[in-house]
């Protein structure tokens, strides 16, 4: 068995990646807890207005990707409890999120809904690293 010794250095980088990699998780958590609740309970007339999909589904397959944002929110903050446990579930909700984002992304550039598809950009950009560097 081997140890690895850190140098004050290295140990330094390493602590300011898991702050920024936390830093990530909180606000992915945020994000999607908050967009999850309003598709929960916002009317489907208020939600069209705020993105035209909506428009284009049915009202289940609204407030359901709402319940699916929320659970998948929650799983990004899982290795606060055990990271045992929450690594995994880190990760899964890592490449589901990255998937759903992706989808959104081509649904709203279609839609040349410019604002959304930078904010689905936005996302992307700080979940693919969470899942990089939290896989190791």
């Amino acid at each position: 068995m081997t140890s690895t010794t850190l140098t004050p250095r290295s140990r330094a980088k390493s602590d300011y990646l898991n702050l920024t990699l936390w830093t990530f998780q909180g606000w992915i958590a945020m994000f999607f807890v908050a967009a999850g609740y309003a598709k929960l309970t916002e009317s489907m007339e208020n939600l069209t207005v705020l993105m035209h999909w909506p428009a284009m589904a049915s009202v289940n397959f609204v407030r359901g990707l709402g319940v699916v944002e929320i659970v998948l929110a929650l799983m990004v903050l899982a290795p606060l409890v055990s990271w045992r446990v929450g690594r995994p579930l880190l990760l899964t909700a890592s490449v589901g999120l990255l998937a759903l984002q992706s989808i959104m992304l081509i649904l709203h550039a279609m839609e040349l809904d410019i604002g959304l598809a930078l904010t689905n950009l936005f996302l992307i950009a700080i979940t693919a690293p969470v899942l990089w560097f939290r896989r190791h």
